[in-house]
């Protein structure tokens, strides 16, 4: 009897974690982020970690959530914290670059299996920072021209073949701008990799030279002229909904609110997606883990879950239409094909690797941005 309780006991202790953590988790971005982890990826973590616990804290949207998560790490590092009260950040790229410098993060990409699976260049620069091997993208979101084939059978696949076509169909292209939603200044930012006389190439990985911002007169005195015969809208959300409406026949949109708009029954189910060469800009969300978590080991098995074919198939692709963090390829096989299909027919992973852009840099972001404002705007 003693030896029975005596191994009774023994393979409730090896069942049990020697040391039952609690997984903190901060995120900037909008409640669904939030939910995402307390509802989904923590459980299904909980799951295959039994007695360890995930919660997820919240920052807010934009900027701001991903500038306080960087004042987070500031102050601790200035308290001479041993150990950080979070383990995993999810922020925006533009972010990555100021945390790297201030010494906040773990370089731990290289500890997990699925490190091996990112392949795109967002994740190894972001923003004219060096970040590879500090982060391993969530998702990637991206945007594209929506069209509606009744009107625009045989759509621009190149920014000279629009510029084109909008002479030909004025008031038919609709975009906002750059004001009420990054769509628009996504539009502006590819046209200016498309007809600026500078390095495009330079905008996106730096450096920052006052030189290059002399160069894009012609290509601002084009949009100018491009944006009469284009219809502005409100926003995001306003150039998805004069499409649906018929007011305009193309315009650029984020993908995954593309798809969202025809999963609600807002937009017909026809209209299609085009990603024009030389490419737009998307951007990723990113996990970090900082250097000094308490559960460092921990972290990199949650983001290696967060960002495993499976997690990245149904979780990211499945709930949310954004591309997945991992390169498409590895998250195929785990979707059916009508969700492949739908996410990958008209802009395919090899227009993503292609044409999918980052923003440039945040010192051309600016520069470019004021420079619509005084040479574009109308």
């Amino acid at each position: 009897m003693r030896n029975l309780l005596s191994a009774t006991l023994a393979l409730g202790l090896a069942s049990t974690p020697v040391a039952a953590a609690e997984l903190t988790v901060i995120t900037a971005g909008d409640q669904n982020m939030v939910d995402y982890i307390n509802e989904y990826l923590g459980p299904l973590f909980e799951e295959q970690n039994p007695g360890h616990t995930v919660r997820a804290v919240g920052t807010g949207p934009g900027d701001a959530g991903s500038q306080k998560i960087v004042e987070r790490f500031e102050a601790q590092k200035q308290a001479g914290s041993e150990t950080w009260d979070t383990d995993v950040a999810v922020a925006h790229e533009k972010f990555i670059g100021p945390m790297i410098e201030g010494g906040y993060l773990a370089a731990y990409r290289d500890n997990i299996a699925t490190g091996k699976l990112v392949t795109r260049a967002n994740a190894d620069m972001a923003l004219g920072a060096r970040v590879s091997g500090y982060v391993m993208p969530m998702f990637n979101s991206q945007t594209a021209l929506a069209y509606n084939p009744a009107l625009v059978p045989t759509p621009p696949k190149s920014y000279a073949e629009l510029a084109a076509w909008v002479t030909e169909n004025p008031k038919q292209f609709g975009y906002n701008g750059i004001k009420g939603g990054a769509s628009g200044v996504s539009f502006v930012m590819g046209w200016i990799y498309a007809f600026g006389e500078g390095d495009a190439d330079k905008l996106m990985n730096g450096p920052f030279e006052e030189a290059e911002t002399q160069k894009w007169d012609a290509a601002f005195d084009s949009l100018k002229a491009f944006t009469r015969n284009a219809t502005l809208t409100p926003g995001n959300a306003g150039t998805l909904d004069l499409l649906s409406r018929g007011e305009i026949a193309i315009g650029p949109v984020w993908v995954d609110m593309f798809y969202s708009w025809q999963a609600n029954g807002q937009l017909p189910p026809e209209f299609k997606l085009v990603l024009p060469a030389p490419g737009m800009p998307g951007q990723p969300m990113h996990y970090v883990i900082p250097e000094k978590a308490a559960n460092k080991e921990l972290a990199e098995k949650f983001v290696a879950l967060a960002t495993s074919p499976k997690v990245q198939a149904e979780g990211i692709v499945k709930r949310f239409n954004w591309y997945p963090g991992i390169d498409a390829q590895h998250v195929q096989a785990e979707l059916d094909a009508d969700t492949w299909n739908k996410l990958f027919t008209d802009v395919t992973p090899e227009d993503l690797a292609s044409y999918g852009k980052p923003f440039p840099i945040a010192p051309y972001n600016t520069a470019i941005l004021e420079a619509y404002e005084a040479k574009a705007a109308n």
